[in-house]
């Protein structure tokens, strides 16, 4: 296994969790999946959606996300919004995020507080 393919693994590993808390931050305006795709895809997060709507029906079905649908235009569409209980999970996993990110930067010798890009 090349370099780069251990690589692409891991940060295929790393992105997964990243995803959950992407859209829950990103859904608190709704919004329909197929924004939500080109709206991650801008902020650099590229999911693809085989992986995103699924995520969205997982999310709906845990009670994080609620969904309607529009008819109003040509084209009916599902709209998600994170529900209170979502906006909870988010609140808890970014304080981890930050708990996380204070331990690594701990142990690449920088300060919780103050992270260095330095080693």
């Amino acid at each position: 296994m090349s370099d780069d393919e251990v690589l692409a693994g891991h940060l295929q590993e790393l992105r997964r969790g990243t995803v959950v808390v992407a859209c829950l931050a990103t859904l608190t305006t709704p919004g329909y999946g197929y924004a939500l795709l080109d709206t991650l895809g801008h902020a650099g997060l590229s999911v693809d959606a085989n992986t995103l709507y699924p995520l969205l029906r997982r999310l709906e079905k845990q009670g994080l996300l609620e969904a309607e649908w529009n008819t109003e235009e040509s084209r009916p569409r599902k709209f998600y919004r994170t529900s209170d209980a979502g906006t909870g999970l988010l609140e808890q996993m970014l304080a981890e995020w930050q708990s996380l990110h204070g331990s690594i930067t701990a142990l690449r010798g920088g300060s919780p507080e103050s992270p260095t890009t330095e080693h």
